[in-house]
């Protein structure tokens, strides 16, 4: 089964660093993202369950973007982007992610899910 790139968007009234934190943070990522987290510098192993993904923050932008490598897939990541609107003054959050491509519609709920918690960990 092929492996396909997608993008969600979704619109915070949460500011740019206040998602930053809950991206970058373990303490906050559990929030919303996983069941456990553990870093040791810039790898991270997230846990679901008891079934454990590395992966190495390659790109840290406060405020701006935050990029995950997979350990285990090298040629796939997970990359949070997230900017003001100049209109509405909110935040979009783009996700970046890879699935099957059969399960781009299921893997884009799943995110809807999570970013449901993440909104309401983060006030926005």
């Amino acid at each position: 089964m092929a492996r396909v790139q997608f993008q969600v968007e979704f619109m915070f009234k949460a500011s740019p660093s206040i998602i930053y934190l809950f991206i970058t943070q373990p303490t906050a990522i559990v929030r919303w993202f996983c069941d456990k987290v553990d870093n040791i510098g810039d790898t991270y192993t997230f846990s679901w369950e008891g079934s454990d993904e590395v992966a190495d923050m390659v790109m840290d932008i406060e405020d701006e973007l935050v990029k995950f490598q997979w350990a285990e897939r090298e040629t796939e990541f997970l990359q949070f982007r997230f900017y003001k609107t100049d209109i509405t003054n909110e935040t979009i959050l783009e996700i970046t992610d890879y699935c099957d491509d059969d399960e781009v519609n299921e893997q884009k709920d799943v995110w809807e899910v999570y970013v449901k918690k993440l909104k309401a960990a983060c006030g926005g």
